[in-house]
This record gives structure tokens, sequence and C-alpha cells, in this order.
């Protein structure tokens, strides 16, 4: 099934204005809470915190590690201990401030305590503004696979404050932005090639209105296809590989990859995998390619983990009858879902990958 996706404005319940972290305490003042509980890891509850906590009342704080090898059920059993310690009861709310585990791991933990408590995202990454914290799936990793147990759980509000960007890394900052050329790919030709024209540095890219620009490219899919049965699966394109991949590297910890990464080689061999199916051009493939490679610095994929890689793809949530079953691109800013592809064509694509490094 292949498609286009028509934009709407941003839902109500996402703030993405200069006032969002004033927002948060309209949202709170405006609803009765028993009691607030606040989720950062180590590096939130440095630099994203101090900046928060004047907008909310009395409140408690706790921290996990942060990381996606982190983001499992023993770091939830510590955020139900908490909750438990502290009495709290379902008029509770969980403030998730943090970039895509904290809010994939907290609406999570949110939605399966107590059968449910409400929860609010404060994303504090690119990655996490633009994709993780909209849309209601939330997470952990199990036995090595991504996202592997998990529930469709809406926060009750998303507050972005694009400020925090400047907390991050330059390679934090580049994570994200795969998510941001995902939604370009699979939704609006006429971004991505005014970034494709651009000849500037990551920093210097207008952060804000490319935040709202994909926040409302996602809601909108979302809001037609909240449990993914249908156009919400285009918002896969690159993650079937690019999971595979970035699993791979998770038990490889001396060889790290961020999801954007993992998600930017994905890209690159869904697009070759669309290109072999006649879904893309040969000019739109290279246009693909020669963009990203120019952004992002990415590692060799070793032949002895070809095997390992599609044995991991086989997982897929979105498999069946024992299928490989890809999101596409049916042209740049056109989606093509629900794609049959053998193993012989991931294993080509890998080695068509690799081959662009040398």
């Amino acid at each position: 099934m292949s498609g286009s996706i028509n934009m709407n404005q941003t839902p109500a319940n996402i703030y993405t204005g200069s006032d969002s972290l004033q927002q948060v305490s309209n949202f709170i003042s405006s609803n009765s809470f028993s009691k607030i509980f606040v989720l950062v890891d180590e590096f939130t509850l440095q630099h994203c915190y101090p900046k928060l906590k004047e907008f909310i009342p009395l409140h408690y704080l706790f921290q996990i590690i942060s990381g996606e090898e982190n983001k499992t059920i023993s770091s939830c059993e510590i955020i139900w201990q908490k909750l438990t310690d502290e009495n709290a009861d379902r008029q509770s709310l969980l403030i998730n401030l943090g970039g895509g585990v904290i809010g994939d791991m907290g609406g999570f933990a949110a939605g399966c305590y107590k059968r449910g408590i409400k929860f609010i995202n404060i994303p504090t990454t690119l990655l996490s503004m633009v994709d993780a914290s909209v849309g209601g799936k939330t997470g952990i990793d199990f036995l090595h696979y991504k996202n592997q147990i998990g529930l469709f759980n809406e926060p009750a509000a998303v507050f972005i404050h694009t400020g925090f960007l400047k907390t991050l890394l330059q390679r934090e900052l580049l994570s994200g932005f795969a998510e941001v050329i995902k939604h370009y790919l699979i939704a609006d030709k006429s971004s991505f090639e005014e970034i494709s024209n651009q000849k500037i540095s990551i920093e210097n890219f207008s952060w804000n209105d490319i935040v709202i620009k994909n926040v409302a490219i996602k809601s909108n899919i979302v809001e037609q296809d909240p449990y993914e049965q249908n156009i919400r699966k285009a918002l896969n394109f690159g993650h079937t590989i690019g999971h595979a991949i970035e699993t791979y590297f998770l038990n490889r910890p001396h060889q790290k990859l961020l999801h954007g990464e993992a998600v930017a080689v994905g890209m690159i061999c869904e697009s070759f995998i669309s290109y072999n199916l006649n879904l893309l051009t040969k000019t739109e493939l290279e246009s693909i390619q020669k963009f990203i490679l120019n952004y992002f610095t990415l590692p060799d994929l070793p032949k002895s983990a070809f095997r390992q890689i599609i044995n991991l793809i086989s997982q897929d949530k979105k498999n069946d009858a024992k299928q490989n079953r890809f999101s596409l691109l049916n042209g740049i800013g056109n989606y093509s879902i629900n794609n049959s592809v053998k193993d012989m064509l991931i294993t080509k694509s890998l080695n068509y990958y690799n081959s662009l490094l040398k």
C-alpha cells in the first residue's frame, strides 16, 4: 500500500512556543493532581531540571541511569518502587524530563502503575522532540530486542522547549536529525529538497521551525492511525534495519551507536531496497545517500554480522506470516507500507551500504 500524507497543525495538547515551560505550570494548576513526580537521568538532572523546577509546585524527584542499555524492566522497577514508597495514587502525575529513553520508559511505567496514572513528556533531545515524545508509543527493551514490551499510552500533554537543544553534543543533535530526515522523506519532499540545498552546519539550522513542522507531520499520522494498523507504519521507514543494527551494537559497548545513527544506516539500506523494488529512482536514491553521508559519520558493518542483523529483523513487530514487512519510499515524499522483503535483498542492501563507505 502506498500513499502521501497531508499535514495539519500541531495538536492543542502539544506546546511548542517560547513559553512552553510556563505552560507546564498552567497545565498543573488547571488539574487536581494528588502528587507530582519528576523522572530524570544524570544529564537532564544537571542541565534541564534547574530550568524546569521553578515552574512546578512541590514534587518528588527521582533519577535513573541514561542510555538505551538501561531501558529495561529493572529500571521500571526503580520507578515503580519510588512511586510506591511515596504512596502515589491514580491521581498522581509523572513528568518525564529527558530524551527518548526517559519518555518511552516513563510512559510505559506510568501506564502499568495501578493500571495507569497520567504523565506528560518534556523532551530534551531533538530526537524526542520531533519523534519519541509524540504519538503514545511507550516501551522497554527485552532479551536484547528493542521495544519488545510496550503499550500505546498517550501523554496528557507534551511541552517542547527547544532551548534544551543547546545542552546537546553535536552527535546527539545529529541523532535526532535522522528522524527529521525520515519525516521529510515519507511526507514532505519540498522540505527535504530545502534542507538538501542548505550548505550550513547542523548547529545553524532553524530548530524551532523544524521541530514545529516535524511535530505536525508525526501527530497528523498518529491521529489518523493511533494503533499502527495502516498509515502509521510509514513512520517505520529506516527503522526495520535501523533497529536491528542498533540492537547489534548495543551488545558491543566499545562500538556505541546512537539510535539516529542506526536509523541513518537503515534509511540508506531501505532506500536501496525501495530502488530495487522499482519504488525509487536511481537519482532519488543517490540524493538520499549523499545527503545522509554528508552529515553522518557511520560505521562499516562486518559481514559476519549480517546473519545476526537479519535474525533481529525477523523479530520486527510489523512482520506477519513469517515474512519481513518493510515500510519503504514510493518516491521522495511518499511512502509504501507492508512490503515483503526477502533476506537476500536485505543482505544486498547491507553490502551496498558498506560499498558507499569505501
